[in-house]
């Protein structure tokens, strides 16, 4: 069999983007070469937040990449949305260091999706033994903390397990499309008192006289899309938080991946007053961000689910993932959906202690998940869950 080298880079722009999308297709949006670029270009990771890109390329004896997968060095746990702050107040109050740890991750995305990516003419267990390997290799010579694979689907997890890493079982809201015709046909699923809640919901949006745009990035005035950057930096001010996109970057991916970027804007006469940001794969939507600046009855639920799962429909998307948590969107039909992270961690006694926890968090975690699905709204129990294969394969 022929050797497979395993290099790391510090830049994706070591990898052309002909070649890595080669592999990682261009079906998934955070995969693509232009959008992890579009971070790196744009200052978006890198040492003022903490990411510090070390990707994975993969070759084979021709010097042919053949693999790949995004990896950072992180001095935080921020902007991961797979939370182990637990975890580093423990080494802290051991009086060990947490950070520096390893990432295999899409900054700032908590969506679903391959985390090792392998070309199609490849043995994709033996590239993806590679990968891992040279991973779990990479954190044991640096000698940090831990290692963190975050929102892989299932079938990944069972890779990431083989190598050590354990698993863990977190909980988000999807919609899933039943092949339904229109809103109105999803809408007929619903108990009655349930779908008057969301018929009303929209009625007060309409009854604002609220003009609602749809705008693909490529499509998008250059105003739009420094309106939509306002809202998503708007959203951070107000909770004291951490803007780490920039209009830089939204600029970039509206001209490099413009037809998978997404806007929803709502206008008050010729004023904008709020807007949604997501991006569409070839089969599925997903909701990233939301600002305003001025309040309106359910425009929240307008512009980040119901216009959604609309566009789902109208463009045939069997998936709408609207972003992590929010117990919320359970009555408004989303399902409480399983996502996988797995984790390697350096320090034995500290592996078993969490391993343990891990353990017992996913004990609870399924009651969570099998409590909320009481509340969902369908009428027929074969609307209120998806099946096996929804959930493994992403």
């Amino acid at each position: 069999m022929d050797p497979i080298r395993v290099a790391i880079h510090s830049s994706l722009d070591d990898m052309p983007a002909q070649e890595w999308n080669a592999i990682a297709g261009t079906g998934h949006p955070f995969l693509r070469h232009e959008f992890l670029a579009a971070l790196e270009h744009n200052g978006c990771v890198g040492d003022n937040y903490g990411w510090l890109p070390q990707h994975l390329g993969a070759y084979d004896r021709d010097n042919r990449l053949i693999g790949v997968a995004p990896m950072y060095l992180k001095d935080n746990s921020y902007g991961e949305f797979v939370f182990d702050w637990a975890w580093a107040d423990a080494y802290q109050r051991a009086g060990m260091s947490y950070y520096p740890k390893l990432v295999m991750s899409v900054p700032y995305t908590p969506a679903v999706g391959p985390r090792f990516l392998i070309a199609p003419d490849q043995n994709q267990g033996t590239v993806g033994d590679a990968l891992v390997r040279a991973a779990v290799d990479y954190a044991q010579k640096l000698g940090v903390s831990s290692l963190h694979c975050l929102f892989q689907p299932e079938q990944q997890t069972g890779v990431l397990e083989r190598h050590g890493l354990l698993r863990r079982v977190g909980c988000q809201f999807h919609w899933f499309n039943r092949g339904y015709a229109d809103f109105d046909a999803f809408l007929d699923g619903f108990s009655s008192s349930k779908r008057k809640k969301v018929r009303r919901e929209r009625r007060r949006v309409t009854e604002a006289q609220l003009t609602i745009e749809v705008v693909h990035g490529h499509e998008a005035q250059a105003q739009q899309i420094e309106i939509a950057e306002m809202f998503y930096r708007s959203t951070f001010d107000k909770k004291s938080g951490w803007p780490t996109l920039n209009l830089g970057f939204f600029e970039e991916v509206a001209t490099t991946m413009g037809e998978q970027l997404v806007l929803v804007l709502a206008r008050d006469g010729q004023r904008y007053v709020a807007g949604a940001i997501c991006f569409r794969g070839d089969d599925a939507l997903y909701g990233r961000h939301w600002g305003c600046v001025a309040e309106y009855h359910s425009l929240h639920f307008e512009l980040c689910y119901y216009q959604g799962i609309d566009y789902c429909i109208r463009n045939g998307l069997r998936l709408f993932e609207p972003g992590a948590q929010g117990e919320h969107k359970v009555a408004r039909g989303f399902v409480p959906t399983a996502t996988w992270s797995a984790h390697w961690i350096a320090h034995p006694q500290f592996r078993s202690a969490i391993a343990d926890a891990l353990r017992r968090e996913a004990g609870g975690m399924s009651q969570y998940m099998e409590e909320l699905k009481q509340h969902l709204p369908y009428k027929s129990a074969c609307e209120d869950s998806p099946s096996s294969q929804d959930i493994g394969t992403r």
